[in-house]
């Protein structure tokens, strides 16, 4: 049921000990992906360098959390033509969001697509708190398709379908989430990642969702 693929091929941590992903190594791999399932394929970068090394390789490229806010990136990213997924900061506000898009955009390229994944706030239960209001406001503020990640915005497997489907409903155009043949021996973000079988459940939902309100609209 998915429609691209996101591998972790570098992963911002903040441990420096933590699991940070395989670099260029891991990019082959991704490619491989690609050439078995024919998905396109989308992974992080978090620098000019990485932009420029890993870009020609892929169909995507994400700018996560941490990196929301790295301007000289934002402009670099904006004088090329390859599409680009842009998570909010952890602690952004939707204006500071809505900006670094526009960093983006006015540089020449069009093709963004915002995420939501949740926002640090006082709540310790989850990992993150996702913020159903930014999905609706964004739907009236921008023109720029949205989609929500549960996984990041949870951490929590119990959580991720029914805050899926929530964000679907409040307006989201699609969803990202993390999948794991076997989450428990996950080298990154083993609790939140959903299994194969779970997984096609979601995308199952996900679908009969977007149907769902596209006929109560």
């Amino acid at each position: 049921g998915a429609n691209i693929l996101r591998g972790g091929v570098v992963k911002p941590r903040t441990s420096p000990y933590a699991f940070q992903g395989l670099g260029m190594e891991g990019i082959e791999l991704t490619k491989k992906a690609k050439e078995e399932t024919g998905l396109p394929i989308i992974c992080e970068v978090m620098s000019i360098a990485q932009l420029h090394e890993f870009g020609p390789h892929l169909d995507m490229i994400q700018l996560g959390a941490r990196n929301m806010q790295n301007f000289d990136l934002l402009k670099e990213v904006g004088k090329t033509n390859i599409p680009v997924l842009l998570k909010r900061g952890l602690s952004a506000t939707i204006e500071e969001w809505l900006m670094s898009a526009e960093y983006i955009l006015a540089g020449g390229n069009e093709n963004v697509v915002l995420c939501e994944r949740g926002i640090r706030t006082f709540e310790t239960m989850t990992r993150n708190t996702l913020d159903i209001n930014a999905i609706a406001m964004i739907r009236e503020l921008s023109h720029l398709p949205i989609i929500v990640d549960a996984s990041h915005g949870t951490g929590k497997r119990s959580l991720v379908e029914p805050i899926t489907l929530a964000g679907i409903f409040a307006g989201a155009n699609g969803a990202m989430v993390e999948v794991h043949e076997n989450p428990e021996c996950a080298l990154s973000d083993g609790p939140q990642s959903l299994d194969f079988k779970l997984f096609e459940k979601l995308a199952k939902n996900v679908k009969k969702s977007l149907v769902f309100r596209k006929e109560l609209e």
